[in-house]
């Protein structure tokens, strides 16, 4: 028998088919679906929905004739992606949280669940893909459909993660993957696709924020980039470098969001031109494989919706880089994930820093 592969289940077509391609290559597969305690109904009614016999997922169950089990890790998603997202909007700054949801919940706390249950591998419904060298070094490249590839969201595994990974839709479109699911008369619970925040449900991130014990908004002044007072704002936290809604200050051309200095609690607009910058610095970056020394030639991405532009890296130490583009790049954030790539592997990828000379 081969060994017990796992695969997280979250009721959507994609994991769904991920398990069934596994089951059609012989894999042993059991099912996890972990609950983060953020599913409707939420828990800020008093509900919950965690460990209910009657819990939709079990129709997948039935579908693919596996069983599954649910994990509840609510606490550790709460401490670890949660936690980490409201701090980071404390801070002036725009979270990320599936950057830190993946290597620290589906293959940290998640894994290491299903390496209890006796499987060696985590399988998941992302597109992307995995190789192994000849000298046991793993490998993270995208998925073959552009429009869908996730190797961004990725892009901070380690070696150690990637060897207990599996991504069996990362050679498929999406389109061949729903054509699948047709003809084989397969039915997700999810017919949406994921959101990027999966535990803001029906609310904006204003209102989700708000709602956290401690969290006070802070209103301030908006000043464009000359130091002029244009008006006020009701919190920085309701707003995102390039961010062109809820400014609310006339002028003869859109103003979007420039900066934002948390110590002077005051926002920075411009027009659209003033948007771009030619450099930024990236901080606490996870090399999947060798870390440089030296400058390199790469393609950055500086968002999951940003086509990763040329580029060219400077180390400043193993886990600091200055990254400097061919061509400016518009709303580069403090916060966001700068991901590295080679043609189309993924070399690592680390924090966008807010620029400390930014001085209008």
């Amino acid at each position: 028998m081969r060994p017990l592969t796992a695969i997280a289940l979250s009721g959507g077509i994609d994991s769904l088919m991920a398990a069934h391609l596994l089951k059609e290559k012989g894999h042993t597969v059991i099912g996890v679906h972990f609950v983060t305690g953020y599913e409707d109904p939420s828990p800020d009614n008093g509900q919950s929905t965690h460990l209910i016999k009657s819990h939709k997922i079990f129709s997948i169950a039935k579908q693919l004739g596996i069983d599954i089990k649910i994990f509840d890790c609510s606490i550790e998603f709460k401490k670890n992606v949660v936690d980490y997202f409201i701090r980071t909007y404390e801070a002036g700054q725009t979270p990320n949280p599936c950057m830190v949801c993946n290597p620290s919940i589906k293959f940290g706390t998640v894994y290491d669940f299903a390496r209890k249950l006796g499987a060696s591998v985590l399988a998941t419904g992302h597109y992307a893909r995995i190789t192994l060298d000849k000298k046991g070094k793993f490998h993270l490249y995208k998925g073959v459909d552009p429009k869908k590839d996730q190797s961004y969201f990725l892009a901070r595994l380690t070696q150690q993660h990637l060897a207990g990974a599996c991504f069996p839709l990362g050679t498929m479109t999406k389109s061949d993957v729903v054509k699948l699911a047709a003809d084989k008369s397969f039915k997700p619970i999810k017919t949406s696709e994921s959101q990027d925040v999966c535990f803001i449900k029906g609310r904006n991130y204003g209102d989700f924020l708000a709602r956290h014990e401690g969290f006070e908004p802070k209103p301030g002044l908006i000043k464009d980039i000359r130091g002029n007072v244009l008006g006020e704002h009701k919190g920085l936290h309701l707003f995102t470098i390039g961010q062109r809604r809820g400014i609310n200050c006339p002028a003869s051309d859109p103003y979007y969001v420039i900066h934002m200095d948390t110590r002077q609690n005051v926002l920075t607009v411009g027009f659209k031109k003033d948007l771009f910058v030619s450099q930024c610095k990236v901080e606490n970056i996870s090399w999947i494989d060798e870390t440089p020394s030296t400058p390199m030639d790469v393609h950055t991405r500086v968002r999951y919706r940003h086509m990763a532009a040329a580029s060219r890296l400077t180390p400043i130490d193993g886990k600091t880089a200055m990254v400097r583009f061919e061509k400016p790049q518009a709303a580069i954030t403090p916060g966001q994930c700068a991901v590295f790539y080679k043609k189309d592997e993924v070399l690592g990828g680390g924090w966008i820093t807010p620029d400390k000379t930014y001085e209008f």
